[in-house]
């Protein structure tokens, strides 16, 4: 092989070489999300970057009874949120059950899809079905029903805060619910992972779920108090 042969066809080849991957993949998410979406995105990441959270640190008002779990496409993280509030309530049936509103969808949704097989998978181990589950695309009138709406991630956040800047107020993170080093911060899509990092993001999420409920539908008072939970979560 010549040295002519082994020189970088351009110069963005030679500079991709020097540049590490995550920002390659940072700036993939900020141009397809947009300038308006891109700008709050990158500001997002940043901040939490730099371990400045405290935006995502805001509660939903105890007397919240109309939830909308958002991610990208309906199909994994939010659609598994939602089974997760129901069959909470359902084991409970606290009085006034029939008033809470519960909703999931997506951003990027294709209706009528179903759950992915490895969310239905770790959603059987923890005693849920998701076979009636069909995905559903996020709308106004979701959003104008809802008392809060949670976002899985980043990117979530940001296209919310762009399609809805007047429903800004009603916009949470659902991590704020976490535990431990996740707490403030995202539930990776595990989309891209495997049966094992869906698992772990189905646990994470019923841990959300938990506190969001003793928060709001269970407790008028009580805030969830955070605990040591050192174990990763793979990024995707």
């Amino acid at each position: 092989m010549t040295e002519e042969a082994v020189q970088p066809k351009t110069f963005k080849d030679a500079v991709r070489k020097f540049i590490p991957r995550f920002l390659l993949q940072q700036r993939g998410i900020i141009r397809r999300l947009g300038p308006g979406a891109g700008r709050i995105y990158a500001g997002l990441r940043m901040r939490d970057v730099l371990g400045m959270r405290a935006e995502n640190q805001r509660y939903v008002p105890p007397t919240a009874r109309s939830f909308v779990f958002v991610c990208f496409g309906n199909i994994m993280r939010s659609a598994m949120a939602e089974f997760l509030m129901r069959k909470a309530l359902n084991e409970a049936a606290p009085e006034g059950i029939e008033k809470i509103r519960i909703v999931s969808a997506g951003l990027h949704a294709n209706p009528g899809r179903e759950a992915h097989l490895w969310m239905q998978e770790a959603a059987t181990e923890l005693g849920i079905s998701l076979v009636t589950h069909r995905a559903k695309l996020l709308t106004r009138e979701m959003v104008d029903a809802a008392d809060a709406i949670f976002a899985m991630d980043f990117q979530n956040k940001a296209e919310l805060l762009t399609l809805y800047p007047e429903s800004a107020d009603k916009i949470h993170m659902l991590s704020a619910y976490a535990e431990g080093a996740w707490k403030y911060r995202e539930i990776p899509d595990p989309y891209l992972g495997d049966l094992d990092v869906t698992r772990y993001c189905a646990r994470q999420l019923q841990t959300c779920i938990q506190n969001l409920l003793a928060a709001t539908v269970f407790s008028s008072t009580r805030q969830p108090a955070a605990t040591s939970y050192e174990e990763p979560l793979t990024r995707t």
